[in-house]
């Protein structure tokens, strides 16, 4: 990649080619994460969409092919909430390398009950974190094997205002499914934090870097039938809304800069330009929060335990553990 100060201002509308690259969009058949995919897909690379729903996908897809002339897209089946299906899911990527995966697909429970995964851990921190943690160890040696990937996990801002629980991580103590779902997403930007600060301690090629969406909202979202309907009325009904939030499509810039900018660097948080909450991407400080680098380095160690990744083969992308 070029250096930042050789690259023009950045410009969502007008986003620079990406011809021969290959980017995996986790949770890319819904939400911002298709929006993601679609943008990403205009720009000549191969969009591969990670889904657990195989019809889901498919839709996806073919709102993608129907907006974007010549798209490369596909899917590939990916539950992160299943740890020992990672690898297969993996290699039937059937790439020799990636250029980024975008960590985005996340579980957001409104009400109770506190639910699980197959191996025991709560849903949301389960697969918003931990089934993130996991993949990126899989996909290492991928990501590795390309001049300049990156990982670019996305955040939310619900995460500003939680704090992690170390001695509760899973919410068995307390289970509130907003409070828990936010700190899911702490946990996933902590991670992206950390990860970029080994990676540089590694002078690994890989990039990693954190990003959130800011206010998005489904009302202020256009249309992509079937993947995602608006009424006139629910859309005149959010129109004031939009002087301080945006749509998903506008939720998605952040991500795709972090893909395509050859001048974003981890360290940093990247997010929309007015109030966090609307507008273009930019950096901004990290939260004072997630400064802490002793939470950061305790979650890791906790999460290497949790999902049976030795933390040395993550960076270096070595042999594979036993997930459980």
């Amino acid at each position: 990649m070029s250096s930042a100060a050789s690259t023009p201002p950045w410009n969502v509308h007008r986003l620079p080619r990406a011809d021969g690259s290959v980017f995996l969009v986790t949770g890319g058949n819904a939400g911002i994460g298709y929006f993601v995919a679609e943008q990403l897909s205009a720009t000549g690379a191969t969009v591969v969409l990670g889904s657990r729903n195989p019809a889901k996908a498919e839709a996806a897809m073919a709102s993608i092919r129907a907006r974007v002339a010549d798209a490369r897209v596909r899917a590939v089946l990916l539950d992160l909430a299943d740890l020992p299906s990672l690898p297969s899911a993996v290699d039937s990527l059937g790439v020799e390398r990636l250029d980024a995966v975008v960590h985005n697909a996340g579980v957001a429970l409104d009400d109770p009950p506190r639910s699980t995964t197959t191996a025991g851990h709560e849903l949301m921190f389960g697969t918003n974190h931990l089934g993130h943690f996991a993949l990126t160890h899989w996909l290492m040696p991928l990501l590795s094997a390309a001049p300049s990937a990156r990982v670019v996990t996305v955040g939310s801002f619900a995460a500003k205002s939680e704090r992690l629980d170390l001695d509760d991580l899973q919410s068995r103590a307390d289970y509130r499914p907003k409070r828990t779902y936010g700190r899911s997403k702490l946990a996933q930007m902590y991670f992206g934090l950390e990860l970029d600060r080994r990676l540089r301690a590694a002078d690994s090629t890989v990039e990693s870097v954190v990003v959130h969406p800011g206010g998005a909202l489904d009302s202020l979202t256009p249309a992509r039938p079937p993947v995602h309907m608006r009424t006139t009325g629910a859309r005149l009904r959010a129109a004031p809304a939009a002087l301080l939030v945006q749509g998903k499509h506008a939720g998605a810039w952040p991500a795709v800069r972090g893909v395509l900018d050859p001048g974003v660097r981890g360290g940093r948080i990247w997010g929309p330009r007015v109030f966090g909450l609307r507008g273009e991407p930019r950096s901004e400080q990290v939260w004072n929060h997630l400064s802490d680098t002793s939470v950061a380095a305790r979650l890791w160690d906790a999460s290497c335990d949790l999902t049976g990744v030795d933390p040395a083969a993550l960076i270096a992308g070595g042999t594979r553990s036993r997930a459980r």
